[in-house]
């Protein structure tokens, strides 16, 4: 076991974390910073809020949690693409960041923020950094640098962003180039996006990416950083509160919360957009031959009213049921409790929810796009995800194929075995230290 013997020094973004509603890179950061902890290093979390830091640092742990908890009270956004990304207007910036500290102190009550908090030995803060980064990026063409006390040894950035923090390698993850092979999926400003990965590209100490076809993918477009490239894959830990012990208290949640019964539903959860392919598996679940409801849970994205054109008639017709973001035990429940998850994406650089259906072992069915075999492995029902008749033919087999289930629940955890945490501490410690050496 690897922990408490890997004493570095490592920052990690709250650009993602910071957010109102969870997205599948603010789990991968927040279990990166818990990944770092079990290793032994020492976790900074930064953050953008804005937070003035003129204010006493007592106000600046109050603003901090006053922010969030507004946040997660808003309506979502549809879109989680930052404004700079969006919006190519040039904006003049001037000066220089610097990160000031945040207080734990314990005073402010932060027992509600449980489930969105990283794990960390120190909060920072840089009053409203991703922006004024994005607008001196998109005015200079250069990153902007930050400072901070006793800066990590190490700063990796969950997302492609034009920052660096003087005095760190700075390690860049980069989930996947779906802006540039699917450009049509989503609204990013494709000559931005192309320009920011080219800078992370060439100035990068590292970057990191979470499975082979997402490394595939960018030495497709950028071969320059193969030497520099690692694929870390990505880990989950489950939520102990809806464990196997449980199961007659999540039968009772399924029931009674959302009127459904364990076992007689479909999943789908992630955001609506046109790359999760949501539109063919609605139109393949309506062709479906079955009794069972498909339940979606995600928010609207964009591009998603030609994805859920169908979505209305199968809601009026009581086949579908639609809910909005839930917190991750409620969210867990109906993994464990569905029949199957349906998951037929375009393409995902690691795909997430396969992974934790099979950790609960859930059956699935997914397609053969992107990161997502590699993800399953023998372990799920493959279909085609350009092909609805092929997807409704693989919800019909969840449906009436009880030996099949019953197969593919046992290999689910063994699967998901392969990207448990201690494997995924191994990769991070390797490409660490091929930046920053430790000395004997």
């Amino acid at each position: 076991m690897l922990a408490r013997d890997f004493p570095l020094h490592v920052g990690v973004d709250g650009f993602n974390l910071a957010l109102p509603r969870g997205t599948g890179i603010a789990t991968y950061a927040r279990t990166l910073t818990h990944c770092l902890k079990a290793m032994g290093c020492t976790v900074d979390v930064v953050y953008g809020m804005d937070i003035s830091p003129h204010m006493s640092a007592d106000l600046r742990e109050v603003m901090f949690f006053d922010i969030l908890g507004q946040t997660a009270t808003k309506k979502a956004s549809k879109s989680i693409i930052p404004r700079w990304v969006r919006n190519f207007v040039a904006d003049k910036v001037t000066g220089a960041p610097k990160a000031v500290e945040v207080p734990m102190s314990g005073r402010v009550e932060a027992r509600g923020f449980a489930q969105r908090l990283p794990a960390f030995d120190r909060v920072l803060n840089v009053q409203n950094l991703y922006d004024v980064a994005g607008r001196h990026f998109r005015s200079t063409g250069r990153f902007m640098t930050i400072s901070v006390p006793q800066p990590p040894a190490i700063m990796h950035w969950t997302y492609p962003l034009p920052i660096r923090i003087k005095g760190a390698r700075n390690i860049y993850t980069i989930h996947d180039l779906v802006p540039l092979r699917l450009p049509q999926t989503t609204l990013d400003n494709k000559k931005f996006h192309f320009e920011l990965i080219s800078k992370i590209v060439q100035s990068a100490d590292a970057i990191c990416t979470v499975s082979e076809a997402s490394r595939k993918e960018i030495l497709s477009f950028f071969p320059e950083v193969e030497s520099r490239l690692h694929n870390t894959y990505q880990s989950f830990e489950p939520n102990t509160s809806i464990d196997a012990s449980r199961e007659e208290g999540i039968n009772r949640e399924i029931r009674e919360l959302f009127g459904l019964q364990p076992g007689e539903f479909f999943l789908f959860f992630g955001s609506l957009e046109p790359k999760k392919n949501i539109g063919r598996l609605i139109e393949a679940f309506l062709m479906a031959r079955t009794e069972r409801k498909l339940v979606i849970v995600g928010a609207m994205s964009w591009k998603a009213d030609d994805e859920l054109r169908f979505l209305e008639r199968g809601i009026a017709a009581g086949r579908i049921q639609k809910l909005e973001y839930l917190p991750a035990p409620l969210l867990g429940a109906l993994i464990r409790g569905a029949r199957a998850v349906l998951f037929p994406s375009l393409s995902e650089g690691f795909g997430l929810p396969v992974l934790e259906a099979l950790s609960w072992g859930t059956p699935v069915m997914t397609s053969r796009e992107g990161a997502l075999p590699e993800v399953a492995g023998e372990a799920a029902l493959f279909v085609d995800a350009y092909d609805p008749s092929s997807i409704c033919a693989g919800i019909e087999e969840l449906d009436s194929n009880d030996v099949l289930r019953a197969s593919l629940r046992e290999r689910g955890p063994r699967q998901a075995a392969c990207f448990d945490m201690k494997k995924y501490e191994e990769r991070l410690r390797e490409m660490y230290l091929s930046v920053v050496p430790l000395e004997n």
